[in-house]
């Protein structure tokens, strides 16, 4: 943990045994998600990236090319994660001793990641360190992923992405590839919802960040493939979770941008859940609501049907 993240830390409240009430994440949807997902062949092409109709980070709007690769059809689930640790014996940098930092609570300098919680009068703090939340145990130590395998795989940070990256033989995602795949093709997105005012992506509904209605079926992370793929065949390319892109956020700070929204952007604060929209995340803070997909920069690209 880098030291410039004691001012964030000391922020966070910290939850030393007490269990965090975790959003209970399974709202009216029985959805099981996908279990096998592969990758798809997004073309590649010239696009106009970014925004400037909502937050100046994401403007302002530029062309950009971008070649044809192949990209992870869903973000990577606690199973394919399981798997990689069972092959290498990687363990996480939640899972680690962190190093001494001079000023921080005792509590806070023991392995565990951050982690949402809804406020309460008597604590308006939405985030808190919890020691022993790690992939396995997203929310602490008395939570756990058995029957979410097919849930994405989260409490990851930059340098966890990375590691499972090369050993899968793949890459993260660069900023602008993510977003090109994102819009599917086009131009502008509307807010996702159906003809019929449903939404196709898990966001969050209601008021945030005192109650999600779950109009989506979920009030927390859904399994990966719940809600429609995009024109490239891309699933939970909105919402869900936020994702790792290689794209550093400030030039000489240990920040990366991360894109795509998650189950806790609300239409009253982030509304990040759009393509152009960006944030930006410490490299090696987890979180319960970040995760990534991969891609392919050097399979070669489909053959045309004939």
């Amino acid at each position: 943990m880098n030291r410039c993240l004691l001012p964030l830390m000391l922020t966070l409240t910290a939850c030393g045994g007490a269990e965090l009430a975790e959003p209970a994440g399974r709202a009216a949807s029985t959805c099981k998600g996908l279990a096998e997902s592969g990758m798809v062949w997004i073309p590649g092409g010239r696009f106009i990236m970014g925004a400037d109709a909502r937050y100046p980070e994401e403007g302002p709007p530029r062309e950009v090319a971008v070649t044809g690769f192949w990209m992870s059809r869903t973000e990577v689930t606690n199973a394919q994660f399981a798997a990689f640790v069972a092959a290498t014996g990687y363990r996480t940098e939640a899972e680690r001793d962190p190093p001494a930092l001079p000023g921080a609570p005792p509590e806070m300098l023991q392995p565990g990641s951050a982690v949402f919680r809804v406020p309460t009068p008597d604590n308006r703090n939405w985030w808190a360190w919890v020691p022993g939340a790690d992939w396995r145990h997203p929310a602490g130590p008395q939570s756990a992923i058995a029957g979410r395998e097919r849930d994405p795989v989260v409490q990851i940070t930059y340098n966890d992405a990375r590691a499972y990256a090369r050993w899968a033989g793949l890459s993260l995602p660069s900023e602008e590839q993510w977003e090109f795949a994102a819009r599917g093709g086009e131009a502008t997105l509307p807010e996702p919802k159906d003809a019929a005012g449903k939404p196709t992506a898990n966001y969050y509904q209601g008021v945030f960040p005192a109650r999600d209605t779950g109009e989506d079926g979920f009030t927390a992370r859904a399994p990966v493939g719940c809600f429609p793929a995009n024109a490239y065949g891309l699933h939970d390319m909105i919402g869900n979770v936020w994702e790792w892109t290689t794209a550093a956020a400030r030039p000489g700070q240990p920040t990366n941008v991360i894109k795509g929204g998650s189950f806790l952007c609300a239409a009253n604060y982030c509304a990040r859940y759009r393509p152009a929209a960006r944030q930006f995340q410490e490299r090696d803070l987890g979180t319960d609501h970040i995760g990534f997909r991969l891609v392919n920069n050097t399979r070669p690209a489909p053959m045309a049907k004939r």
